[in-house]
């Protein structure tokens, strides 16, 4: 990490493991479930849950585990335990498709109503999730709204382009690859240069864009910081590093 991006992100290690930075002057933990801390508004964010994608995917007769949901919710449920927070922000994507929810099983919309009791909930659209929102709002608990300021941070489910100072966006799935001892590790992270922060996709049927992609590449003047995802730890990698 070159001395102009460390000291915008000012960047140190949390003790839950993960990174401590400043996004927009708002400090912010990059946890190792990928999900992100704002600590000041007591506020948890996760993006791209895609509950329910198994289920889309055996509709269409392409067999996958039907574990994808309960998997996603208790990693969120672990998060909730574990912080304690006022708010939840669910930052698009949460649900596969159109149907999602009307697949979702009666124990994980019972756990989503535990969940956000006592808290607010927010459902943030997303563009796979329009649909099972709008259709869905007597089943959820919680509001259901499009963009969310927290603070100075501007959160938004697809990154825009410009400076976009501020925004918190997911949508991309961002993964990065590192080689070393001579194999490829191929982990989700977060993307970020102090200014706008791209989160990992946290659901567990997920897959990952590479970082290096135009997609990712293009919202950054220059290299951001990519901080990958480990069991323990949240590691920040040198770009050079990137295979």
């Amino acid at each position: 990490m070159n001395a102009a991006l460390r000291q915008t992100l000012s960047p140190y290690r949390h003790p839950c493991g993960g990174l401590k930075v400043t996004v927009a002057g708002e400090a912010c933990v990059l946890r190792c479930s990928g999900a992100l801390w704002v600590p000041a508004h007591r506020t948890l964010i996760a993006s791209d849950l895609h509950l329910e994608k198994g289920s889309a995917f055996a509709v269409r007769g392409q067999m996958l585990p039907p574990y994808d949901s309960p998997a996603t919710l208790a990693k969120l449920e672990a998060e909730i335990e574990d912080l304690g927070p006022a708010t939840i922000v669910l930052l698009g994507d949460s649900f596969h498709d159109a149907r999602a929810v009307e697949r979702l099983g009666e124990a994980e919309h019972a756990r989503l109503t535990r969940l956000a009791t006592g808290r607010r909930w927010i459902w943030l659209e997303g563009n796979h999730d329009l649909q099972a929102l709008a259709g869905a709002l007597d089943r959820l608990t919680g509001e259901v709204v499009t963009t969310l300021r927290v603070g100075a941070l501007h959160l938004i489910h697809e990154p825009q382009p410009g400076e976009a100072v501020g925004e918190v966006a997911g949508h991309l799935h961002p993964a990065a690859r590192v080689a070393a001892y001579g194999r490829g590790v191929r982990r989700p992270c977060f993307v970020t240069d102090g200014r706008r922060i791209i989160l990992p996709a946290f659901g567990a049927f997920t897959g990952g864009l590479d970082v290096r992609h135009a997609a990712i590449t293009g919202l950054f003047s220059a290299p951001p910081l990519v901080a990958a995802l480990g069991r323990e730890k949240v590691h920040a990698l040198a770009w050079e590093r990137l295979a």
